[in-house]
């Protein structure tokens, strides 16, 4: 007897998959695949695609800057990529940076180490599903440097380590060295401890919310005012501030 939910061929699989979409009149289809699903997280933007649904991406798979265009020609909005926490370790690092870009202090070096009990961390035990994701959080930081730009060997951010028993928590420890006027050097050192997933699933929620406003506003492909600041790689990046506004011009109706 065959198994529910067990397809013999992709083509198959696909076949089901944009069924549902479509029986359910389904709006949105929302990709929370582990990281490091490249192959997999295109096949359900393909589905999306086929089903005239928009897609929201939250995990680091370019999906944006891949599919931007086939998005576009379909009349279908694609938000992403990689979902930003509400207060997680990259938004903090990202207004930390800009906070001592602002104040005339340049970063000279900084690190960002994540360790976490869940399934996510334990998935990124496998060092290579992990580049899309240190590409990601570390563009996310080091876009909010206007005037400079660090060597590669002086940054470092990203997951660390996989501890069992904080469960769903997530630890950030958050360093940046910085130089104050008359070349004096300073640093600071930060902690950060959250519980993972409802950091970002009321972000989510957001996106969703924003995807259908796309769909009836009737815009597609990459939207920019809205992945500006609920996503850590968006096609183009722009500071908190401008992207919070860019977002609530867009969802007003």
């Amino acid at each position: 007897k065959p198994k529910k939910n067990v397809y013999s061929s992709e083509n198959e699989a696909k076949k089901a998959i944009v069924d549902i979409l479509r029986k359910t009149e389904a709006d949105v289809l929302v990709n929370y695949l582990p990281v490091g699903s490249e192959k997999n997280t295109l096949f359900y933007a393909d589905c999306a695609l086929e089903a005239k649904v928009a897609f929201v991406n939250a995990i680091p798979v370019f999906v944006s800057k891949l599919y931007g265009d086939k998005f576009k020609e379909a009349g279908l909005p694609v938000i992403g990529d990689d979902i930003k926490s509400q207060v997680g370790a990259t938004i903090v690092h990202r207004v930390l940076t800009k906070l001592f870009e602002d104040r005339g202090e340049p970063v000279k070096r900084t690190y960002q180490i994540n360790v976490g009990g869940n399934t996510d961390f334990l998935n990124m035990l496998n060092k290579e599903r992990l580049e899309s994701k240190r590409i990601s959080k570390t563009q996310a930081v080091t876009s909010q440097m206007s005037d400079h730009q660090i060597p590669g060997d002086d940054v470092y951010i990203g997951p660390s380590d996989y501890i069992p028993w904080l469960n769903d928590r997530k630890i950030c420890f958050l360093r940046i060295e910085a130089e104050q006027f008359g070349g004096v050097p300073m640093d600071l050192e930060l902690r950060l401890s959250v519980e993972d997933s409802p950091n970002s699933a009321g972000v989510i929620m957001d996106a969703i919310r924003a995807a259908k406003v796309a769909l009836d506003k009737k815009l597609s492909g990459p939207i920019i005012e809205a992945s500006a600041y609920l996503a850590k790689s968006p096609v183009k990046q722009f500071d908190d501030a401008q992207a919070k506004k860019m977002l609530l011009e867009f969802a007003e109706v």
